[in-house]
This record gives structure tokens, C-alpha cells and sequence, in this order.
């Protein structure tokens, strides 16, 4: 096993051979995304053990986050594809200005250097990660959880033959084989190997690399994502958000935890709501949702009371916080004090009500008539992404090509001094 040091060094060394043009790391990605899938076995029999090695410690929502299927590694391997069609960022003129003494300033786009990430349960983001920072220009070090060792290690196997395939070095993309907490300090104190560090994982993870990295570090991830239904919203269509957005995959950052109900359409829609999420849920074979209900909204349908914390938990379980809110100032004053500033929903008629609610609630992605599951790289024409920030410095919501750059000032000249 390679020191956590030796994969830093031998990461670092390899990236001034990233001198690729656009055609040769397409062609990379495109060799990456057909190793992905020529090697499908192979990384799905490592699944099958990292998900069998879990499944006493995981519960069925989290073993979802865990478990790759044939499906989505063909997803993976598309979305592999779809980032080499995107435009290549590196060296691209973001601003240009001529000066009155002639010379041409020009702004341009540059690859940040060593992109590390740090992630948990979820094998795809192995691929997500090392091709947007390939296809940006960076090289990528990847750190995820024990609980996926087997599945990343088949999947860095699959990426680095694919580099190689290409003529680049497999050492662009480089896969930390430690899982103990010290391998992650490691990386959060590698001042002068690693560029940008990304946390893309639970609450614990976040705080922890924020509060001890000492390199630069983007804070991603949590979600505590309301949907308000104000009093002009279409009712039937509010029900199909709502299910969406809590139930169609809670496991998930974008997934909504809760659920704020305009006080002059409460009696009218919880009992809907209810009738929605748990006994129609349930006849269909699927999991109820737990509500865990205010005073107001336990007065008028059945639920568990929510407890002190319900309104500041990212559950990712089928559990929805349920409150009744007298109009759309008090839901934004409500997500004010509780949101991650992640994804945040209004659904309403009334566009009045929609601009002011774009307008106040500031969070990196505010929806009308939506449900918060379209925070994503894919969705949002990314290819797919680095993982969500919910910090507004350099880079805001769904982490792309583009905040996988920075820039540099490129002056010409024609003998000027000053």
C-alpha cells in the first residue's frame, strides 16, 4: 500500500504532463468511459462485496447510496461522455481590455493544479470527480469512504487504464488507499500538493474539513432543502413536487427535508398531503413517509410531533418536517434561520409571491413550481459535477468545469513602461 505522501508526490509530479490538447483529453475521457464499461463486471463484483461488507451498518436508504447497478454504471460512463462534448474551459478569454497605452489585458481561465476530494458511500462520484478535473485541466486525488474501498479502487483501475489508453499518465488520477482519519488530516494539511480540497459527504465531514484544512477548501454538500406551498399554488401539482422531491431518492443532498404549507390552505392540504406520502404510498408497495409535525399541522392531520431538532436535520430518510407558516415572508424568514443554503422550493401562482421569494431566500438554488431534485450537475447541463457548494466564494451550487478554474491576467505589449 502507498503512503498517502507517496500518491501526493506522485500526483503532484504528473500534472505538468497534463499538457494535453482539447482532442487528446477528450479522447481520454472517451477511453475512460469505454474502460468504464468494458470493466463493468469487475467493478460491479467489487460492489457487490463493499455492499455485502455494509449491510449490517447501513440502513436501506443509505445502501441505495452505495450499491451501483448496471444502469448506472452505463450512466456513469455517459456522463463521462457528455463532459467531453462540453467546451473546454482551459484558456478560454474571459474578459479583454485595451488600454489607452496600448496594452491588452486579458483575463484568461487556468486550471487550478491538484483537485482532492473527499466523499462517502457513493461510488459514482470516483468517475464524476476525475473526469471534470481532467477534462479542466487538473489533476485529481480521491478519498472515499471504507465503506466503497473495493468499488472506487475497480473504478480508479478502470480510469487509469483509460488515461493510459489515451498515452497520459494513470498517476492524473491518483486514489488515496488509506480510509483512516489520518489520510484525510493529510490531505487537509498538503499545502503545496493539493490545490483545492472538496468534502462531499454528511454534516461531520463538512466541519471538519472547514474548520482544520489548511488549504483551500470549498464547503459542499448539507441540504436542508424547503418546499413552501404558498395559497395560490395548483394543489395537484404541489402533491407531485412534493413526492418527488422527499421520496424519489431521499438519500440524496437535493432531496427535500422539509415542507412549509401557507396557513390559509393548511386545513385543505394536509389532509391531501397526508393521504399522499403514507396511505397511498403504502397501497402502492412503496415506503411511507414519516411526518414529523408543528403544532399547527399536528392539529389537523395525524403525525409525529416534531421534536427540537426536526427543522435543522438533513434526515435523508423518508422523514418530512412539516410547518404551517402564515404567509410567504414568514416561510422565508423560517428558512432564514434553518436552511444550508442548498436548494429551496416556492410553489405558487402568484408572481408577486415568486419574485420575492427568489429574491430574499438565498440559497445557491431557488426554484418556482420545481422540485429541488434538479440540483445537479447532469440536470443542470454540467455533464455531472464535483459535488454542491453552499459557500458563495468562487464557486456557488453545482461545481462544473468552470469552478474547476481559476484565471490569470495575460498582459501584451509593445515595449510600454511606466
Amino acid at each position: 500500500m502507498k503512503t498517502t505522501h507517496e500518491i501526493l508526490v506522485e500526483t503532484r509530479r504528473a500534472l505538468p504532463l497534463l499538457t494535453a490538447s482539447r482532442e487528446r483529453k477528450n479522447a481520454a475521457l472517451l477511453a475512460i468511459a469505454e474502460r468504464l464499461t468494458a470493466e463493468q463486471e469487475e467493478i460491479l463484483k467489487a460492489n457487490r462485496a463493499d455492499v455485502e461488507g455494509a449491510r449490517d451498518r447501513y440502513g436501506e436508504v443509505m445502501m441505495d447510496r452505495l450499491t451501483l447497478t448496471p444502469a448506472r454504471i452505463a450512466a456513469m460512463a455517459q456522463g463521462v461522455r457528455e463532459v467531453a462534448a462540453l467546451p473546454d474551459p482551459e484558456g478560454r478569454v474571459l474578459r479583454r481590455v485595451v488600454r489607452p497605452n496600448g496594452l491588452v489585458i486579458e483575463k484568461t481561465s487556468v486550471p487550478l493544479g491538484v483537485v482532492a476530494i473527499i466523499y462517502e458511500s457513493r461510488p459514482n462520484v470516483t468517475s464524476d470527480a476525475a473526469v471534470l478535473a481532467l477534462k479542466s485541466g487538473n489533476a485529481v486525488i480521491l478519498r472515499g469512504g471504507r465503506e466503497a474501498y473495493r468499488s472506487n479502487a475497480a473504478i480508479v483501475a478502470a480510469i487509469r487504464r483509460g488515461l493510459e489508453d489515451a498515452g497520459l499518465p494513470g498517476a492524473l488520477a491518483g486514489f488515496i488507499e488509506d480510509t483512516s482519519h489520518a489520510s484525510a488530516d493529510e490531505l487537509m494539511q498538503a499545502v503545496g500538493y493539493v490545490d483545492l480540497l472538496i468534502p462531499r459527504g454528511g454534516a461531520g465531514l463538512i466541519r471538519r474539513c472547514t474548520e482544520n484544512a489548511k488549504v483551500p477548501c470549498i464547503q459542499t454538500g448539507t441540504g436542508i432543502c424547503h418546499i413552501f406551498v404558498d395559497e395560490t399554488a395548483d394543489q395537484d401539482k404541489a402533491l407531485n413536487i412534493i413526492e418527488n422531491a422527499k421520496a424519489s431518492r431521499p438519500s440524496v443532498c437535493n432531496a427535500e427535508e422539509v415542507l412549509l404549507v401557507h396557513r390559509n390552505i393548511a386545513p385543505a392540504f394536509l389532509p391531501k398531503l397526508h393521504t399522499r406520502l403514507t396511505k397511498e404510498r403504502a397501497e402502492k408497495g412503496l415506503v411511507p413517509v414519516e411526518l414529523r409535525l408543528d403544532p399547527a399541522a399536528a392539529a389537523i392531520i395525524p403525525g409525529i410531533p416534531a421534536g427540537e431538532r426536526d427543522f435543522d436535520t438533513e434526515f435523508l430518510d423518508y422523514i418530512l418536517a412539516v410547518a404551517v407558516v402564515d404567509d410567504t415572508d414568514a416561510a422565508i424568514r423560517h428558512i432564514a434561520q434553518h436552511s444550508t443554503g442548498h436548494s429551496e422550493a416556492i410553489l405558487t401562482e402568484t408572481d408577486e409571491s415568486a419574485e420575492k421569494f427568489t429574491r430574499l431566500v438565498d440559497a445557491s438554488s431557488v426554484y418556482v413550481n420545481a422540485s429541488t431534485r434538479f440540483t445537479d450537475g447532469g440536470e443542470f447541463g454540467l455533464g455531472c459535477e464535483m459535488g454542491i457548494s453552499t459557500q458563495k466564494l468562487h464557486a456557488r451550487g453545482p461545481m462544473g468545469l468552470e469552478e474547476l478554474n481559476s484565471y490569470k491576467y495575460i498582459i501584451r505589449g509593445t515595449g510600454q513602461t511606466r
